[in-house]
């Protein structure tokens, strides 16, 4: 265990992670950027003063649990909290896709977007966080529990998840949802929450099984979208796809071409509100 190297790197890892970057408010008296220790530690959920010693190149040698919150909690990458391992003197956990976390870059930027339908998706289809528009758009799809939480087994077990695309497109879909779940469960493998969400749907989903069985592979992120919309009817739009491969997630904003249609049903959205819930 390399003491002063890893209270260095914890240092540098919480000065460069701001208060807005978690979800907490700067307020008026913070005269330096970054976190304070006790901030980290509420975040990581261990006392102040067992993160202050490791900072101060004190105190026992972290466990992996307690290496595994602190990387959790300074929202590193992977190789950040591999690095973290290796420093404590552990060897580096077995790569998974995390959950829920959001990176902080990709935060900042869906923060910009309030105008703008946009949502960002983990690689099981689960939606982590939509803007208001996209929820206008989309429906409220944060409220699923359980493997609903995943568009991917909605789309293939819940009639009413499939009312959101034409009938005619829903072959397309079929394809591109079985793609996106196979790919997530080629990086992820056997005992993975992909491997679970496919051992359901198997068993749940006659036609996600015969797609399943015929290895689609997973093509462009952006292309063309039609979405039907209780009150504005048919949109057609483009969805631009921002990708986070260190965190398996993606950033979805749906556009429309200026002057179209469907750009001005757009316009429309703040007006009409979620009328899918």
């Amino acid at each position: 265990m390399d003491r002063a190297e890893l209270a260095e790197f914890l240092r540098t890892r919480r000065e460069a992670l701001q208060p807005e970057d978690v979800g907490l408010p700067r307020g008026r008296r913070r005269r330096t950027g970054g976190l304070r220790r006790e901030e980290v530690a509420a975040l990581c959920g261990m006392s102040a003063d067992y993160y202050g010693r490791i900072e101060q190149r004190r105190g026992p040698k972290p466990s992996e649990q307690m290496l595994a919150a602190i990387a959790r909690g300074l929202h590193l990458s992977l190789e950040e909290r591999d690095h973290l391992f290796r420093l404590a003197g552990h060897a580096t956990p077995r790569r998974v896709f995390r959950g829920d976390h959001i990176n902080p870059g990709m935060m900042r930027i869906f923060d910009r977007l309030e105008d703008t339908p946009a949502q960002v998706m983990s690689h099981l289809g689960e939606t982590l966080r939509q803007t208001r528009l996209a929820v206008a758009l989309m429906g409220d799809e944060s409220v699923h529990t359980g493997m609903a939480r995943s568009m991917h087994y909605r789309w293939f077990t819940d009639p009413a998840a499939r009312l959101i695309y034409p009938e005619e497109d829903h072959p397309t879909h079929d394809r591109l949802f079985t793609a996106s779940l196979r790919d997530a469960y080629t990086r992820g493998g056997k005992g993975s929450r992909a491997a679970a969400l496919v051992d359901a749907l198997l068993a749940a989903s006659p036609r996600f099984a015969g797609i399943w069985h015929e290895h689609p592979v997973l093509g462009p992120f952006c292309g063309a979208k039609r979405i039907l919309h209780p009150r504005l009817g048919l949109l057609e739009l483009h969805c631009q796809t921002l990708v986070d491969p260190d965190q398996s997630q993606m950033l979805l904003v749906f556009t429309a071409v200026p002057g179209s249609e469907s750009h001005e049903k757009l316009q429309l959205l703040p007006a009409v509100g979620d009328l899918r819930a």
